[in-house]
């Protein structure tokens, strides 16, 4: 028995206290989707850079912020969270600080070409702060019991998926009254701030702090379910993936997400860009229409999900996949602002809806690995938002300014397949159960929590 079990274990903190925390360090961390999207303008102008390097640009954050997800996310099984959390914000830190040095000592003379890798260098550290999105979700369901975990974790989610469309509506504001490197200076200390609020509140689950206590692992739990605590964590969080991955069902799942979720973060830094660069909108009015379409598809993503709980998952997912193509099509071959404007308002509600209904397939699809399921789907599937924006960037440098919206296509093919896919998957449902003879659902801990 170690030495700390012969003491009465404590616990700080409170459920409620650890989601406040971990939903401002998320609403914090993932403000980096629009790290570059309503500055790109900027940097375009000093740098002289091409499409294509904008659309690598502003995709630049999703790429780590995407990847990471999935080892930081099984990490929290180890340690309850805290410390990847305030690992991924203090990289965040560390890559708009390294923005705004670049500011302060080459902005706007010395800003040149040649420091275009620094500045995807410092995008990609920035980015670092999307991946806590995984680590919250594991945190707050370590804290609730699962009667509760569905608001818990709505709460979260809802409030820090929202942060996108805010920062491209503030950042801009910031910088009109006091310039590019006020804008990244205010940025730098609301991360920090962020970080503080979250180091402060950002308990671990009782589980955790009992076996940092030095309590073997079957007393902490028990005393951990004393405390509220349902949740534990999984005993082989590679093996879920493992075995995840083994199912061909779950890259489908991979791709439906990749082109909802990843492609709504796409859009979220390339639709800045478009507008400017398409219709010479002005800068105020391509920020408005940008965070428009960020929180209308993060906020019809609550009804989404009812709607999958009540039609099935397939039915709404093929009718979100088809508004996405609908809204693409629109987006591609319209002259008019106010029909463009239609365009992405259906492809914000395609996108939204089809979020919520892609993880009410997985635990049906893949049963037997529901956790290590939704860490691919969640992690690779986010991949999206790094994938895309280049790809628009090279048709709009292709085909000049017409190509700003041809590029769009790239969504109608993405959608058309993932019509044929859903289709594909709901023609094999029943052969699922005889896929897995004699594999029981298993326990996967945090990953069986719904990704953003």
């Amino acid at each position: 028995m170690h030495q700390t079990d012969a003491h009465a274990p404590t616990v700080a903190g409170s459920p409620m206290q650890a989601l406040f925390g971990a939903t401002t360090g998320f609403f914090i961390g993932f403000g980096a989707v629009s790290l570059f999207g309503p500055t790109a303008h900027s940097f375009v102008k000093l740098m002289g850079l091409s499409p294509e390097q904008v659309g690598l640009l502003v995709a630049m954050p999703m790429l780590t912020g995407s990847l990471l997800r999935i080892p930081f996310g099984a990490w929290v099984d180890r340690n309850g969270g805290k410390l990847p959390f305030l690992v991924l914000l203090l990289a965040s830190v560390l890559g708009i600080a390294g923005l705004y040095w670049m500011l302060l000592t080459l902005y706007p003379a010395h800003l040149t070409q040649a420091q275009y890798p620094l500045l995807l260098l410092c995008g990609a550290l920035g980015g670092c702060g999307i991946a806590t999105f995984s680590v919250g979700i594991g945190q707050v369901s370590y804290w609730f019991p699962k009667a509760q975990q569905g608001r818990a974790l709505a709460f979260y989610a809802g409030l820090g998926n929202t942060s996108p469309g805010l920062v491209a509506i503030v950042l801009p504001l910031i910088i009109a009254f006091g310039g590019l490197r006020m804008g990244y200076l205010v940025s730098l200390a609301i991360v920090l701030c962020g970080l503080a609020l979250y180091l402060a509140l950002g308990y671990n689950a009782p589980y955790f702090q009992l076996r940092a206590q030095g309590m073997v692992p079957e007393r902490a739990g028990a005393e951990a379910r004393v405390h509220g605590q349902e949740l534990l964590p999984a005993a082989s969080v590679l093996r879920t993936l493992a075995d995840a991955a083994g199912s061909w069902r779950t890259w489908p799942l991979v791709a439906l997400y990749f082109t909802s979720f990843g492609g709504f973060l796409a859009l979220t830094a390339w639709l800045p860009t478009f507008w400017g660069a398409y219709y010479h909108a002005p800068h105020w009015l391509a920020l408005a229409l940008t965070a428009g379409f960020s929180l209308f598809a993060s906020l019809i993503r609550v009804p989404g999900g009812a709607w999958a709980d009540r039609h099935g998952g397939e039915k709404v997912a093929l009718l979100a996949f088809a508004m996405l193509l609908g809204g693409a099509a629109v987006m591609a071959f319209a002259d008019k602002l106010a029909l463009t404007v239609c365009g992405e308002l259906l492809v914000g509600a395609g996108m939204g809806v089809a979020n919520a209904a892609v993880f009410k397939l997985v635990p049906h699809y893949v049963p037997h690995a529901v956790g290590g399921t939704a860490g691919w789907v969640g992690g690779l599937g986010a991949l999206g938002g790094f994938v895309v924006p280049p790809m628009l960037g090279h048709v709009a440098q292709s085909m000049g300014r017409v190509g700003y919206a041809r590029g769009y296509l790239v969504y109608v093919a993405l959608a058309a397949a993932c019509l044929a896919l859903t289709a594909l998957l709901y023609r094999t449902r029943g052969s699922i159960a005889a896929s897995v003879p004699g594999r029981p659902e298993r326990s996967t801990g945090l990953l069986e929590q719904e990704p953003a």
